[in-house]
């Protein structure tokens, strides 16, 4: 049976309890249900916004390629990956990534996987907007992100 992940691009914010939910329903075969929320954090205070810009089409395309290789990798039995994009305040969810399987190691890999691959792969543009005005510049992916990314291959 192939899997299809559930893949999502938005800018209204999501409700993690509800979309675990989802995935779950009507399944007695998993065993493992692992999530992952990314938050906007504050950066000690001076961070009013942060702003995430996308590629449309593009952005979930790369996504689902992602999680495709996260579910054939790791045998998973569902997968949701949510990702906002527009001005989101500290404090408020930026991304989701939900993995299912019959045990809990796949699970929390999948989960890991998709997370490391989507830091670097994915075509999102990040900008920090300042308390005060003004703002940082466009945000590049970490070192660590892409090391990260490395520790699969």
């Amino acid at each position: 049976m192939s899997v299809s992940p559930d893949v999502r691009i938005q800018a209204e914010d999501f409700d993690i309890a509800t979309e675990q939910a989802a995935l779950g329903k009507g399944r007695a075969d998993i065993g493992a249900i692992v999530s992952f929320t990314g938050l906007c954090r504050d950066e000690n205070g001076r961070l009013e916004a942060l702003e995430l810009e996308h590629y449309p089409g593009m952005a979930e395309s790369e996504i689902s390629r992602i999680a495709h290789a996260a579910i054939e990798r790791f045998d998973l039995l569902c997968l949701t990956a949510i990702h906002r994009y527009g001005r989101i305040s500290p404090g408020e969810n930026i991304v989701l990534v939900i993995a299912a399987a019959s045990h809990r190691k796949a699970a929390f890999e999948g989960a890991s996987f998709v997370m490391d691959f989507l830091k670097t792969d994915a075509p999102f543009w990040k900008k920090e907007h300042l308390k005060g005005g003004g703002d940082s510049g466009w945000v590049e992916a970490r070192a660590a992100d892409f090391s990260a990314r490395g520790d699969w291959q």
